[in-house]
């Protein structure tokens, strides 16, 4: 990771298989309280702090590709080969460009409201500084916003390639163009849409919703036993 810090919180059996969480813009491993039990219940997980953001290092350099490589980094340092990848906005990005330069470390993909950003989809402009400060790097708000805005066009381009088994968690009443996640699951070899009846954090607003799609989509995917089939 460079020398960067990178704080996280783990829960789960370590025994069963990774998950890593990642986060939105402005947040921080705190935002998967709500689903955390429910997805470490299956799976070792692994909530970060991307940088910038929590407890990590805020360094001042932002971008969703130093963001990628950091959680690689974590992947190689905690010895982890292979993990689901679940990305949450920003988060999901990152998740995109990581599974698309190294889908060996990827079994599965679960992106939250959130497509690879693509030129003339989406405008971020800047936003000023707030007077108060923030719990996490505003600098990293500048950067991130910036990339959406006027993003590599090869981040869309590489998805038609992309053949890790994806899933992609929509809010019906997200600020998000519901239709760019339609379009993106039209380019993608292996992946799939659900829709709730959410705003843009729709693990946060239908946590047993989106736990359920969740649990569904990587039933046999991700290597974790069966669920157990209830008796009696």
């Amino acid at each position: 990771m460079g020398g960067l810090r990178l704080a996280y919180r783990s829960a789960g059996d370590p025994g069963d298989p990774p998950m890593v969480l990642l986060h939105g813009l402005g947040d921080d491993e705190r935002d998967w309280l709500p689903v955390l039990p429910g997805l470490a219940s299956r799976h070792r997980v692994y909530a970060l702090d991307l940088r910038g953001h929590g407890r990590s290092g805020h360094p001042g350099d932002y971008s969703f590709e130093l963001m990628a490589g950091d959680v690689l980094g974590f992947l190689d340092a905690s010895g982890i080969d292979r993990c689901v990848l679940v990305g949450h906005s920003m988060g999901g990005v990152v998740a995109i460009l990581l599974a698309g330069a190294h889908p060996h470390r990827v079994t599965a993909l679960v992106l939250e409201d959130v497509t690879a950003p693509r030129p003339g989809a989406l405008s971020r402009p800047p936003l000023d500084r707030p007077a108060e400060p923030t719990p996490f790097d505003f600098a990293a708000v500048t950067a991130i916003r910036a990339q959406i805005t006027d993003p590599d066009p090869a981040w869309w381009d590489r998805l038609a390639t992309l053949s890790t088994p994806t899933l992609i968690v929509g809010g019906a009443n997200s600020t998000i163009p519901q239709h760019l996640l339609s379009e993106t699951v039209e380019r993608m070899p292996d992946a799939r849409l659900v829709s709730l009846e959410a705003g843009h954090h729709v693990h946060a607003d239908r946590p047993a919703e989106f736990l359920a799609a969740v649990r569904g989509f990587l039933a046999g995917r991700d290597g974790a036993a069966p669920a157990p089939i209830p008796t009696g």
